[in-house]
C-alpha cells in the first residue's frame, strides 16, 4: 500500500486570518496544510472571529 505524500511533514505554519469576507478561505488552507503533514497555528483578528470561530 502506498503512503500518501506528505511534503510538508515536520513544517510548523503560523496562518493569521484578518477580518474579511475571504477568512473563510483559511479554514481550507489550514486543512489542507494539515492533510499535506504540516502543523498549523492560527492567530484571528477580532475582525476574523466574525467570520470564522476559533477551535
Amino acid at each position: 500500500m502506498l503512503q500518501p505524500r506528505r511534503p510538508w511533514q515536520g513544517r510548523r505554519i503560523v496562518l493569521g486570518v484578518t477580518g474579511g469576507i475571504a477568512a473563510y478561505k483559511a479554514v481550507q488552507l489550514a486543512r489542507n496544510l494539515t492533510r499535506l503533514g504540516a502543523t498549523v497555528d492560527t492567530i484571528l483578528t477580532s475582525g476574523a472571529r466574525h467570520f470564522v470561530q476559533p477551535l
